[in-house]
């Protein structure tokens, strides 16, 4: 009987994966019939399109053959030929040992190095980053691309393990359906073995018990009569499995007189809704008829408007926007921005701190990778049309490269809103009327971490902003409970959460973003300025009793630099080059533009605490380190918090007038209400990078405003 359930839940599973391979082929053809495409014109032309309803997106564009791929630029990321060099030296090195690689990425050339390049020159040794397990021990090898020379760092000094590899959850979710314990328990809740699944939840670290080995514990659901099975849980059973070995360890069972939430009302696709679909009678859609406005060369390198940056994918981050220069329009000169920014760690912890969710601590990037857990994007749905889509390579566990079509796209956004705008009175005797459109544009990638969807957008201004925006959707994840009704629950009793459905709780929960911002200003060396705004007294020299003062301070060191931030004693935070001064002799310089404020209310001692530690402050800025990219850690899962930005930052670094890195952390409390049930509408917060004295006027002057007669005209063909 066991041995049949678990060839049913193998077959089930390998279904599942060969449906997945189904949809993303078919998501990346090319469109079987170019009419379907619109075509527009500009003034009077009509604008025709079969597909002008929006649950019929076109096809996305043709698939890009890789294997023929070159690198142009000292940052673009490994080919397909040189990852498949770079694993033929990982199977040399480890010999007849058992290993897996758990990252295979480019090691970013010296700083220097890429500074000094000039397209055209040669590209400087290619050599890769390469993290791997074999034998109970981590390892982080430089492979030299060419000549497969081998440096091993010792990695002894730091805990934890590195990401998990989609083959590890693959192999894992096996675990429980093998174990006699475990299927008894799924049987006696009267739950079928063919309709339950498992999914691997990281551990987190609470102690030396559980040092040693690479856990996980999986946590598993009903998929009967829905999609949404996460709203189905199997409360109470956490099963404890070794991930090297796919052995059960424990089967923890607390829950048997919890009941399974039904089906009715969880599944959230369109199909299953039965009447009442809001859907808009005509369509929107920016038109540009002429194509967007933008231009990625040698795949990599984007230009549009005044901005040109290096953008690729990466496993860990999810995108990595790098060189970000803008040009100024008095000069014409293209001036650095940022030499580097991504998603440095995400941390997910959620409240309730009983034996089934306590552990429920997740650091998504480190643990998961961003980048690794974002599929491709749906087109006119994800991104609009006239998207311009990029693909990822990536290594398997055993170092093979693949590819991940459609992972990242890049768009115009232009919403009605101005870029500037002012009118004049005629009571000044004249009528003036002058406004500029604001066009943007976006680069975006969704990871979909399990339940949760995470939109990451970096948005370019022309006027130098970059907005930096994430938006949270997807499924929240929810715990069993007896109750139906708010009033079962005892006075005073903690359900840690929301009741949102028949025996559903939404369990209170915290996200956090911490972004990695390598803001070069005109040069490596810069220096961060707390621009403190106080309250400050006349004292009797005026009507007024008080006014707002400004007092700035340059952070001398690290420690200085960590910031909590306060509502009722604000500052602004500058990062300037104290060398380079504008003609009225103000140092230039950008600030970050604090939004997604929630801060951490754990206890700087809790375990999870101490692993994300990034949490405790909204802004820090370290000394460059080319080795300190992760603010959770290197290896984070399991990691123990001995490597993380609160260490590195308590070195107390001179970063006065030094290359500097300023990060930023966005977060978000999330107490779940019942219109987040059974899917949630999207949440969206971000923070800017804006110039501050950067240009000598307002870079956007020059803006030509929008003429009607330039513009499309597009109407429907049955109107036509």
């Amino acid at each position: 009987m066991e041995g049949k359930n678990f060839l049913r839940c193998l077959f089930f599973i390998c279904s599942v994966v060969l449906l997945l391979l189904f949809t993303a082929f078919n998501l990346t053809s090319p469109p079987s019939d170019k009419s379907e495409l619109l075509e527009c014109a500009t003034n009077s032309a009509w604008c025709t399109a079969k597909n002008r309803i929006l649950r019929h997106p076109n096809p996305a564009p043709l698939r890009h053959d890789h294997t023929a791929d070159v690198p142009h630029h000292p940052l673009d990321p490994l080919t397909i030929q040189e990852m498949n060099k770079v694993q033929k030296v990982i199977k040399s090195f480890f010999g007849k040992s058992v290993y897996s690689v758990h990252s295979l990425v480019l090691e970013d050339p010296e700083k220097q190095v890429v500074l000094k390049w000039q397209k055209g020159d040669p590209l400087p040794p290619r050599k890769a980053s390469v993290i791997a397990r074999a034998s109970a021990k981590n390892y982080l090898l430089t492979v030299d691309v060419e000549s497969g020379e081998v440096v091993e760092h010792d990695t002894s000094h730091i805990s934890g393990f590195p990401l998990v590899t989609l083959e590890d959850m693959q192999n894992v979710i096996f675990a429980p359906l093998s174990n006699a314990h475990f299927n008894r328990t799924i049987l006696e809740r009267g739950v079928d073995l063919n309709d339950v699944a498992c999914l691997p939840f990281s551990p987190g670290w609470f102690g030396k018990a559980e040092d040693g080995r690479r856990l996980v514990k999986l946590e598993c659901f009903t998929m009967k009569d829905t999609a949404n099975f996460y709203m189905r849980p199997i409360e109470g059973i956490i099963v404890i499995t070794d991930l090297d070995t796919s052995e059960v360890i424990e089967i923890i069972d607390k829950g048997k007189h919890i009941p399974i939430p039904k089906a009715a009302g969880t599944d959230y696709r369109l199909s299953a809704e039965n009447g009442g679909v809001i859907k808009l009678p005509n369509p929107i859609s920016m038109e540009q008829p002429n194509g967007p406005n933008f231009v990625v060369e040698d795949e990599h390198l984007v230009k549009w408007a005044n901005w040109e940056f290096h953008l690729k994918p990466d496993p860990r981050a999810g995108v990595m926007i790098s060189r970000a220069r803008v040009r100024d329009p008095e000069t014409g000169d293209l001036r650095n921005v940022m030499y580097q920014g991504f998603s440095s760690e995400l941390f997910v912890p959620y409240m309730d701190p009983e034996e089934a969710w306590y552990f429920k601590t997740y650091m998504d990037a480190g643990e998961y990778g961003f980048g690794l857990q974002a599929l491709s994007l749906d087109p006119l749905n994800d991104c609009p049309r006239n998207a311009k889509f990029m693909d990822a390579i990536f290594a398997a566990s055993d170092g093979t490269p693949y590819v991940r079509s459609n992972m990242v796209c890049i768009f115009e956004r232009y919403a009605g809103d101005a870029a500037w705008r002012h009118t004049e009175s005629p009571i000044t005797g004249k009528l003036i009327l002058e406004a500029r459109p604001k066009v943007s544009l976006v680069v975006r990638m969704v990871a979909s971490l399990a339940n949760y969807d995470y939109i990451v957008d970096w948005e370019f201004h022309a006027d130098g902003l970059i907005h930096v925006k994430v938006s949270l959707t997807g499924i929240v994840i929810v715990k069993g409970t007896s109750y139906v009704n708010m009033n079962q629950v005892k006075e005073n009793e903690d359900i840690y959460g929301t009741l949102l459905a028949d025996n559903i709780i939404g369990v209170v929960h915290d996200h956090y973003i911490n972004f990695y911002l390598d803001m070069d200003i005109d040069g490596l060396d810069n220096s961060f300025v707390n621009v403190h705004l106080q309250r400050e007294y006349t004292h009797g020299t005026s009507p007024r009793k008080s006014y707002m003062k400004v007092n700035k301070t340059v952070a001398k060191t690290e420690k200085e630099a960590q910031i909590k931030l306060k509502l009722y004693d604000p500052s602004e935070f500058h990062v300037i080059n104290p060398n380079k001064k504008t003609k009225v002799g103000n140092p230039v310089g950008y600030k970050v533009v604090p939004a997604g404020t929630a801060a951490s209310l754990l206890d700087p001692e809790d375990p999870p605490q101490k692993r994300s530690a990034f949490t405790n402050n909204q802004i820090w800025v370290t000394r460059y380190n080319k080795s300190e990219k992760w603010s959770g850690g290197l290896f984070a899962y399991q990691s123990h918090g001995e490597d993380t930005i609160q260490v590195w930052s308590d070195r107390d670094r001179p970063i006065e007038n030094k290359d500097i890195v300023l990060w930023y952390t966005l977060g978000f409390h999330h107490v779940p209400c019942q219109e987040d049930f059974p899917i949630m509408p999207t949440v969206s917060s971000g923070f800017d990078l804006k110039p501050v004295n950067f240009f000598e006027r307002n870079p956007v002057l020059r803006i030509a405003p929008y003429v009607e007669n330039e513009l499309p005209v597009c109407k429907a063909a049955a109107s036509a």
